[in-house]
């Protein structure tokens, strides 16, 4: 089975940017994609062969997460039942008979962490969603988690340690997720691999390559034994984040 995730700040931008050839060629089985900044009925995407689930924020122009899956689940639940976490469309989750398949967009911190106060809460009570999900069935986990989880995961850990996304809170957050019983794929596959899925359009990071690796693929420790290959696929353009996959040999 292979799956991609995919941040593609503005589905309607991006589909002007390629979208649709790699969505195509890549063929996946599941394909998440965050940041749609889109309501429903503002864009028919052409999926043939997909059913299509969506989650907007109540802000337009604003988050949102998207799934196109060619096996139509056996349920679906938009948010995680918490009221101050699902106004912004940043969770989804998708039940099929051996596993829950869930989509995310984390907030981000912001400038200054201005956010982090309830970015830490949104961190625990996801983290018990979560746990509460994998005691039923495994679950796979993919999406932009606003974070770079170790020095390797970003070109300039050292002026970024109070940074969004790489602050000593949000890291022990994401240790704190795995360590309760779930795996970071690529870094699992790829213990040594230096690769970005984010570059800020500023000060041409994305020719120099100073990105983050932020957009993951993360499941149940169970599953381990059936992980076939974890990528980046840093050549995709088309956003200011590149498509993470996953090939997984689920029963």
């Amino acid at each position: 089975m292979k799956l991609v995730s995919w941040n593609v700040n503005g589905i309607r931008a991006c589909v002007q940017k390629g979208f649709y050839d790699f969505f195509q060629q890549v063929n996946a089985d599941i394909f998440c994609i965050q940041e749609t900044k889109m309501q429903p009925n503002q864009l028919e995407i052409n999926s043939d062969g997909y059913y299509q689930y969506m989650n907007s924020a109540v802000k337009k122009g604003y988050s949102g997460v998207m799934v196109f899956v060619k096996q139509k689940p056996l349920s679906v639940i938009y948010g995680m039942g918490i009221e101050k976490h699902d106004q912004e469309g940043r969770l989804i989750t998708l039940e099929y008979e051996g596993f829950y398949f869930v989509g995310c967009y984390t907030p981000n911190s912001k400038d200054e962490l201005a956010r982090l106060p309830y970015r830490m809460e949104w961190e625990d009570d996801f983290r018990a969603y979560l746990k509460k999900l994998d005691v039923r069935k495994p679950v796979i986990l993919c999406g932009d988690l606003n974070v770079a989880h170790q020095e390797i995961d970003l070109k300039n850990p050292k002026t970024n340690r109070k940074s969004a996304g790489f602050s000593d809170e949000e890291r022990a957050k994401l240790t704190e997720l795995l360590d309760s019983g779930f795996i970071d794929t690529f870094r699992y596959l790829n213990p040594d691999r230096i690769a970005y899925s984010w570059w800020s359009y500023r000060f041409n990071a994305r020719a120099r390559n100073a990105g983050w690796r932020i957009d993951y693929f993360i499941v149940s420790k169970r599953l381990c034994d059936m992980l076939k290959q974890a990528d980046i696929h840093t050549d995709i353009t088309g956003s200011d984040h590149c498509p993470v996959s996953l090939e997984i040999s689920l029963p």
